[in-house]
């Protein structure tokens, strides 16, 4: 079995002899030589540099150690706060203790942004709420992370901050807490460090909820004799029936955190005594055999609940969690939890990834196990369960965005980008109209190209112009100014939209001009668009101006139309039309209309010759003979 803390790490306010301290700390997780070596060195140098840091490195380095901390870690964790502090400097910290502890200690300060961002602002940004912003604070954290230590150390910083702060004004406290929740208590879950998880949790909230925490805390006081009683004779049932069957089995009751009680009460409405898992039983077998062996003998002493009943060990967690749950109607009719899992599965319950660092004498970083789970940690960014399960963009799914960074913005809010993404990216990721209008961009206060790729956490400003000015440029992959899909897709998209007012404008002129020469100036042009599967008049003026519709097919498409209605109408006889009228022709075409008409010259039809007509533009129909020699040309032609 693993050891697990279950004491709060040193006060902050009182004197810690650093021997004792040191000796019985070795002696509780028997340090090696190196172990012990490695804390005494960075307990003297913290003690000549900064003494007041001392306490703080002792509570840190205490939560490291039930963590199985290596030696470069424990020593890490005593120094960090005094180094924070900058009464410390990395460079001593490289030369007494070695390159790798200042390495460790200069990652989490860089993680230290992340509270300093998380309390910038909580206005929503690219349509994103506050919520899905710690979501993306905690993707990028991860992102920075380069050594699973470094995330380590920083949780159990944070943990000795929540119990230091007890003393603090309600804007401290609140400020902590809320970080807390929303990044390092997710992310030990994610590392299956549950009892960190825990504790975590129920001093964030005990901050951010004092009345409702306090009100709780009373009901669990007042049940807890009778609580205790229940589950000691569930135990002592449990405990002879196995016992019995020859089973080796470890059965304890399981605490319950306030937080979890307080969470399933207001999700689920559901009163205090409602709360059928504050009674909870947990037991620990040596296989996976027998923890299904254990069930069947639960199941057989009491009814089960089976919409209460899931297998995490055929199906574990996304973090890893494996373990049988199981919900009974135990003895008083009272429903009771009981956990199953191996000893395997417990310790790594509670430590998360930590437990595999116990059986390997304290190197960290030896073995491809070790590696594997780096490269695991890396690629941590669903936070599934933290995010209620919904689906989130692109941009936490790493199996489908491997390579993601993550910048600022001027406020404070963190945008994520492909690896390689420009500024010119990040223009139009915020707003599609600063990207059109964007001129420049500065990076951490200082001019920087357009075309150079970002990195991990600089605070990106864009330098934008009063008018949309798009360059051609901007869209040759060679020259890098964009990186991304979206981004070149509203570039060229831009100067379609810019083609198409040209194109429409010209079109609309050739169209009009064609029907005022027709004679059919009142024609409904958005009817005669949809005879081309054009959705309305300017999608036609468009495909003219543009060409993809030759103005001819249009005239022919128009004066098909009419003689369709013309001849829909009743027929009329022919008849002669006034000289002052048709003065240019002897003749009356039927279904043309106002038509302008003429006879032609070269052939000088009269009536009763069989006739042909011939369009032309601005000129109207000209009645030619059938058998004219022109106008058996021009039909050749």
């Amino acid at each position: 079995m693993v050891h697990v803390r279950n004491t709060p790490p040193l006060p902050t306010d009182v004197e810690v002899d650093v021997a004792d301290w040191l000796q019985r700390l070795a002696a509780r997780h028997a340090w090696d030589a190196r172990k012990i070596a490695a804390v005494t060195a960075a307990a003297e140098l913290v003690a000549a540099h900064a003494p007041a840091a001392l306490t703080p490195g002792f509570a840190i380095t205490e939560i490291l150690a039930d963590l199985y901390m290596d030696a470069e870690g424990l020593a890490a964790g005593m120094c960090y706060r005094a180094v924070r502090r900058a009464t410390l400097a990395l460079p001593v910290v490289s030369a007494k203790l070695g390159e790798g502890v200042a390495k460790l200690i200069e990652g989490v300060l860089r993680m230290a942004i992340i509270g300093e961002l998380r309390s910038s602002s909580d206005q929503p940004v690219l349509g994103v709420d506050p919520g899905q912003q710690a979501a993306k604070l905690r993707a990028m954290l991860v992102s920075m992370i380069a050594d699973m230590r470094v995330a380590l150390i920083k949780i159990a910083e944070r943990t000795w901050a929540l119990h230091a702060a007890r003393d603090a004004k309600a804007e401290r406290q609140q400020r902590i807490a809320r970080e807390v929740f929303d990044v390092y208590a997710p992310l030990a879950h994610r590392l299956g460090i549950g009892h960190l998880k825990w504790e975590l949790e129920d001093l964030a909230f005990r901050y951010l909820e004092p009345a409702e925490y306090r009100h709780i805390a009373l009901l669990l006081e007042e049940k807890r004799r009778d609580r205790q009683h229940y589950i000691d004779e569930v135990i002592d049932t449990l405990q002879t029936t196995l016992r019995q069957l020859g089973k080796e089995a470890q059965v304890s009751g399981r605490p319950k955190s306030i937080y979890s009680i307080w969470k399933k009460m207001h999700n689920k409405g559901l009163g205090f005594s409602q709360i059928y898992d504050i009674r909870a039983v947990r037991v620990l077998v040596p296989t996976v055999t027998d923890c299904y062996g254990v069930l069947g003998i639960v199941h057989s002493l009491w009814r089960n609940i089976p919409d209460e009943f899931d297998d995490y060990i055929a199906s574990p967690k996304n973090n890893g969690y494996r373990s049988l749950h199981t919900a009974v109607i135990g003895p008083g009719r009272r429903v009771v939890e009981i956990q199953i899992r191996t000893f395997a599965m417990h310790d790594e319950a509670e430590l998360g990834f930590c437990s595999h660092w116990r059986y390997k004498d304290g190197n960290s970083t030896a073995g491809a196990d070790y590696e594997e789970r780096i490269a695991w940690l890396r690629q941590v960014l669903e936070w599934q369960e933290e995010l209620g399960g919904e689906a989130i963009e692109d941009y936490l799914r790493v199996d489908q965005a491997p390579e993601r960074i993550y910048v600022f913005t001027p406020e404070g809010h963190v945008v994520d980008l492909p690896h390689q993404a420009t500024p010119l990216d990040f223009a139009y990721r915020i707003h599609t109209e600063i990207g059109h209008r964007c001129r420049g961009a500065r990076v951490n206060g200082a001019i920087y190209p357009l075309n150079r790729p970002l990195e991990t956490g600089v605070q990106v400003e864009i330098i934008t112009g009063r008018h949309p000015a798009p360059s051609r440029d901007w869209l040759i992959r060679a020259q890098g100014y964009l990186t991304t899909a979206r981004a070149r897709a509203k570039v060229r998209q831009w100067f379609r939209e810019r083609e198409q007012g040209e194109n429409l404008a010209a079109g609309q002129n050739l169209l009009q001009r064609e029907l005022r020469q027709l004679g059919f100036a009142d024609t409904d042009v958005n009817a005669l668009a949809r005879t081309f599967n054009r959705q309305d008049a300017n999608a036609l003026y468009e495909a003219i101006g543009a060409g993809t519709i030759r103005l001819d097919q249009v005239a022919r498409r128009v004066l098909a139309e009419r003689q369709r209605d013309r001849d829909r109408a009743t027929p009329r006889p022919a008849v002669r039309r006034s000289a002052q009228r048709f003065a240019e022709s002897e003749f009356y075409i039927y279904g043309a209309g106002d038509l302008l008409t003429r006879t032609a010259h070269c052939c000088m039809p009269t009536p009763g010759n069989e006739i042909a007509g011939y369009l032309t533009h601005g000129r109207g129909v000209t009645i030619h003979r059938a058998d004219c020699g022109n106008l058996l040309h021009l039909q050749a032609t």
